[in-house]
């Protein structure tokens, strides 16, 4: 029996006898730390892949849930692997937590319910497959994946296996972000035209030297599918807007973006079918920087509806914006603050301090779809979807032409350089 439908049977099982023997991984009271009550048989047993900014952060979130107990990192840094340790342990007062380089090592163990995908974009959708064939569950943050290759081999892998997947778009479980999305779908700002989807420049990075590789940091790991290069921390530290690495704020953010969008479309199985560029500029000769510094795209629906993938703003004033018939309603992603014309329409929400920084409500999301077996709210053809637009974006971009897109087929028309793009070699012994 797999272990997903173990899992499922036990759940039923337990509703009508009581029966606690193989439920999500026993693991002792005394394993629990202090304030935790959550019974043995509901607890999930969590670890995360990449310690570096982001996934410390959300760990902070799901350790805060009772019934989450944290059993593992990885990372490929040793620096940042023993500051979750510490971090962990410290959470516990035990040293329990274990560490791994290897994130195949830490796949194996069968006691692991749930991963954490926190790593540079590059392993995001290569390790939630390998995750998924390990029969573990997945949280991955965002972006979901580099290709549309990626992406769909994920949906599959997923759908195949019965995995619970969420994507970190966390702003999907937000208070302010939802009621948006509410007014658009019941037509308080009339017909939706457009969905302007406002981030902010990227970086230019500037050369540094290739240097030897530092002690405790496992970099052949740290690439992973991604071609080799020579080390150099400005590469490490810039991997965003270096195209072998990531695909630009246009993707990194733009993804929370497209995923709003999507569900304000009714889009979520589907896509656009044309994309154009408005907007373009270059970062000068001699930087690492492979991705536009601003740059604004226009993806299209079948319905008429545009989305605006708008990279030309400061960090500080992102937003999002559903334009209508009749008005229109943004968020400031920064701020939480909701605006909209007419105005009448502010006094329908149920006021709340909580932002897209807290996200709670999402790995609650998570953490219930692991032992009902329903699926997230951002689940895999969800959030593929959702990424697919930014990648469509990045297309038109780096071509600089008009685009048309089959959502259907996922295929571009009459463009076989453009469709030559959906992939990208995966460096061996890595595959999807």
């Amino acid at each position: 029996m797999s272990r997903h439908t173990r899992r499922q049977f036990l759940h039923r099982l337990s509703a009508a006898a009581g029966a606690v023997a193989a439920a999500p991984t026993i693991v002792p009271d005394t394993a629990t730390g202090a304030g935790r009550v959550a019974s043995p048989s509901e607890r999930v047993t969590m670890s995360i892949m990449g310690c570096g900014n982001r996934g410390p952060a959300v760990m902070e979130h799901f350790l805060q849930q009772p019934d989450v107990q944290w059993l593992a990192c990885c990372d490929c840094r040793q620096d940042r692997l023993m500051a979750v340790k510490k971090k962990v342990d410290a959470t516990y007062g035990n040293a329990d937590c274990a560490t791994y380089t290897d994130f195949r090592e830490l796949f194996d163990r069968p006691d692991l319910d749930g991963i954490l995908i926190a790593t540079g974009n590059r392993w995001h959708a290569v390790g939630s497959i390998y995750a998924a064939r390990a029969g573990k569950d997945v949280y991955s943050e965002k972006p979901i994946s580099l290709t549309l290759e990626e992406g769909r081999a994920l949906v599959e892998t997923c759908d195949r296996l019965g995995t619970i997947y969420q994507a970190g778009y966390q702003r999907h479980s937000t208070d302010s972000f939802r009621f948006a999305i509410e007014c658009v779908h019941q037509k308080r700002i009339g017909d939706l035209k457009e969905i302007i989807c406002n981030s902010w420049t990227n970086s230019i990075v500037k050369p540094t030297p290739a240097i030897p590789v530092p002690d405790g940091f496992d970099y052949d790991m740290w690439l992973g599918p991604t071609p080799w290069h020579p080390f150099s921390w400005g590469r490490v530290n810039g991997w965003r807007v270096i195209w072998d690495t990531g695909a630009g704020i246009l993707a990194d953010m733009g993804c929370h973006w497209t995923d709003l969008a999507q569900w304000a479309n009714h889009a979520e199985d589907t896509g656009p079918v044309r994309i154009e560029v408005e907007h373009l500029e270059w970062a000068p000769p001699g930087t690492m920087t492979e991705v536009p510094v601003s740059a604004r795209a226009v993806t299209t629906y079948a319905n008429g509806v545009r989305v605006v993938h708008d990279a030309t703003g400061t960090f500080d004033a992102r937003y999002i914006r559903f334009v209508g018939t009749e008005g229109w309603i943004q968020i400031h992603d920064g701020t939480n603050t909701v605006t909209a014309e007419p105005a009448s329409l502010l006094r329908l929400r149920a006021i709340s301090a909580k932002g897209w920084g807290d996200p709670g409500d999402h790995i609650r999301n998570f953490l219930e779809g692991i032992k009902t077996r329903r699926r997230c709210v951002c689940h895999p053809e969800a959030a593929h979807r959702a990424m697919s637009l930014c990648q469509l974006a990045n297309f038109g971009i780096r071509l600089g032409r008009p685009l048309r897109w089959d959502p259907v087929k996922e295929e571009f028309l009459g463009d076989a350089e453009a469709n030559a793009m959906r992939s990208r070699a995966v460096r061996p012994p890595w595959r999807i």
